[in-house]
């Protein structure tokens, strides 16, 4: 359960699907790195203890951090650990720090399973709120440090792909790794943007090696040519290619690539759709350097007979806070007559947006970061609304579906006292179209308002408001459904907070009291979801405007009810897991976070 609870992703799973999802990991394309210097120098010299390899979009840094990985791996397998993480600025899930500490210490585990006591320690006190409230990061900051510090194997090697894509609290893990260098067993690799301010962030680490690839162009033009001649030599068998085409494709795909392994694969996957005999005629349609290539791109969008369709997924793609699945998108985007249920027309909807996305077990993905860069970049001529507008639409849409979908009992589980870890979501799922909207309905909406626009939607009887009242209780359901209830407490109180700054007196007062509903029974819903419906509206105070709101959601068979107070209490949370007194309290200056002492010693 503990492991379980730590886990955001499986970094191994990650690889394979990035492995994947570029075609083949090829080792012709990343052995050069071996044999460099700066490589060399930091993997022997024991006081060289963080190597950061830097590049422009493109030089192909993910697939040489896999194939370093794979190398490293190789020796002796059992006499040291790898552990590893792939940030992703499209997914909120894992583009931020206390993701990536949550996965090196996933897979250090893993690796060596005794060191799960030092994350037990902590969550046998607490639970998987250790993992996800305010404190995360500076409890698994110490957690981190107990484990480096009792690592029993002679080398462990932490691995973090595209530091520039952790869009969230990169301070903070910029400041572990230096932090983290004082252990003589540990040794790090970083990848990144040629960005000045991580490198103002590493200043610190007078231990560290730099390998710019822009520095290296006789080993990266190199490890070019390998996968220009893999992807041709695969072309020349698919599209059957003769010994002429053959050449000019390579020709040109050498002569053009200015060392961007992302380039190369962008025009192979567009020569892959042009017959043989066409291929060598349509090479200067594909021009050189990623921009001039995604204006091509966007160019046949245009001209296309689903221009509108494209342009209006690409939007929605682009502001998304993680990588939605086809059943989400049809819930933003309005598909064309009744194929908004059918796979197989939405896969090939999705094939129509040029390159700019791929699609792996029915989630939507960029090609990759540069790629949604360029239509942010390029919004105001690309996308028909304003990405402010796309913003408000989206919470729009969400609300809709959500309204639309959530009902009571909405996996039809009949007994109030079922366990959560009893459920099992019937097939088809009712929530599976709901569940982005479930999560990020409010921060879409917040977004546009925090832009400087204004609408009725925040307002007293506006749609929240009009949305709270009438389905409060049923997106709580859903969430605890989906494991994700902790969210509402976040969501209420991201409303909470702006709200206070603007006048919505009857719209905040509800916010409140929904806030204080979910922190009183959180763990009852999380365990028990059908609960929401008795012990806890039962439980509610008399006044609380969600009990008066849904009271007759409250089984007819409950005939007594106990006498409850009439407002909620001062107590807006009970904190557990002292075994003892409590000896000491203390604030933050910033009165959010607060720390306790006790006789037990923790």
């Amino acid at each position: 359960e503990c492991l379980r609870n730590l886990r955001v992703t499986d970094p191994r799973d990650d690889k394979t699907r990035i492995e994947r999802a570029k075609g083949k990991l090829l080792r012709d394309s990343y052995i050069w790195v071996l044999d460099n210097k700066e490589y060399i120098h930091w993997f022997k010299n024991p006081w060289n203890r963080l190597l950061w390899i830097r590049g422009d979009p493109g030089k192909g840094k993910t697939m040489l951090l896999c194939g370093i990985i794979d190398e490293l791996t190789k020796p002796v397998p059992n006499a040291i650990a790898v552990s590893f993480f792939f940030c992703q600025a499209t997914d909120v899930r894992i583009n931020n720090a206390t993701a990536v500490l949550r996965s090196l210490i996933y897979l250090l585990v893993t690796k060596q399973p005794s060191l799960i006591s030092h994350v037990r320690r902590e969550y046998d006190l607490v639970g998987k709120q250790l993992f996800e409230d305010i404190n995360a990061w500076e409890a698994l900051s110490k957690i981190f440090a107990s484990i480096l510090e009792n690592l029993r194997l002679p080398r462990t090697y932490l691995i973090i792909d595209a530091l520039d894509e952790c869009t969230t609290d990169l301070d903070l893990l910029l400041d572990l790794i230096q932090d983290s260098l004082v252990y003589s067993s540990v040794k790090w690799i970083v990848s990144s943007r040629n960005w000045p301010s991580i490198e103002k962030g590493l200043t610190k680490a007078t231990q560290k090696v730099s390998l710019c690839l822009e520095l290296n162009e006789k080993s990266i033009s190199a490890a070019v040519a390998t996968y220009i001649k893999f992807k041709v030599d695969w072309l020349t068998c698919q599209n059957k290619y003769d010994d002429d085409t053959q050449h000019a494709v390579q020709h040109y795909l050498s002569a053009n690539a200015n060392d961007t392994f992302l380039w190369v694969a962008l025009v192979c996957q567009g020569l892959a759709n042009i017959s043989g005999w066409k291929a060598e005629e349509m090479l200067a349609a594909f021009p050189p350097g990623l921009d001039a290539l995604y204006r091509r791109m966007m160019g046949q969008i245009f001209n296309s007979e689903q221009a509108k369709l494209c342009k209006s997924i690409l939007a929605v793609i682009s502001v998304v806070y993680r990588p939605i699945t086809l059943d989400e998108l049809a819930s933003f985007v309005d598909m064309p007559g009744q194929r908004s249920s059918n796979y197989t027309v939405l896969v090939e909807i999705i094939g129509l947006c040029g390159s700019f996305l791929t699609l792996r077990e029915r989630t939507i993905y960029f090609i990759h970061q540069s790629a949604k860069d360029f239509l942010l970049k390029e919004a105001p001529n690309i996308f028909s609304s304003t990405i402010d507008d796309i913003h408000h639409t989206i919470f729009s849409r969400s609300l809709q579906v959500m309204s639309k979908t959530l009902r009571r009992d909405i996996y039809s589980l009949d007994s109030p006292g079922i366990f959560i870890d009893q459920v099992e979501p019937p097939d088809p799922d009712p929530l599976i179209a709901a569940r982005y909207s479930c999560l990020y309905w409010v921060d879409h909406i917040l977004d546009y308002n925090n832009r400087g626009n204004s609408d009725n939607s925040l307002k007293d009887g506006g749609s929240v408001y009009s949305f709270l009242c009438q389905g409060y209780l049923y997106w709580l359901e859903a969430l605890s459904l989906i494991r994700s209830l902790s969210s509402a407490i976040t969501i209420m109180r991201k409303l909470e907070n702006w709200l206070q700054a603007h006048k919505s007196s009857d719209l905040y007062t509800l916010i409140y009291d929904a806030k204080r509903f979910a922190l009183y029974n959180r763990s009852l819903i999380e365990h028990a979801p059908l609960q929401l419906y008795c012990s806890a509206l039962i439980f509610a105070p008399e006044k609380s405007i969600i009990r008066a709101k849904f009271k007759n959601c409250i089984p007819t068979w409950i005939q007594g009810k106990p006498k409850v107070q009439a407002h909620w209490s001062a107590i807006l949370q009970t904190l557990e897991g002292h075994s003892s007194f409590v000896n000491s309290v203390a604030f933050s200056p910033d009165g959010k976070q607060v720390v306790s002492g006790s006789s037990d010693e923790t």
